[in-house]
């Protein structure tokens, strides 16, 4: 079976988009998903550098606010980051 790959740092930038959202759809559960799904990526591929909450005073373990974050580049990604002309916007 043919194997797909996907760029982890668009991955990021993907999950970042999402748990940023504040719509109705974005739920405790939804964010909370997207999150185990990043870091499990990050994690794999050497590329975890932490997070931060959007809002530190809403942070509350297992809250939306909890889920609500922001996962750092590596300095590999960057790097990425920084020569792919294209993300400057």
């Amino acid at each position: 079976m043919p194997r797909k790959t996907v760029n982890v740092l668009t991955l990021l930038e993907w999950a970042n988009k999402n748990l940023a959202r504040d719509d109705e759809y974005a739920t405790v559960e939804f964010k909370s998903a997207m999150c185990s799904m990043i870091e499990m990526v990050l994690h794999e591929t050497d590329n975890y550098a932490g997070f931060m909450f959007h809002d530190n005073d809403d942070s509350d373990t297992g809250t939306l606010g909890y889920y609500s974050r922001s996962y750092f580049y590596s300095s590999k990604m960057r790097k990425e980051a920084s020569g792919d002309k294209r993300r400057a916007s």
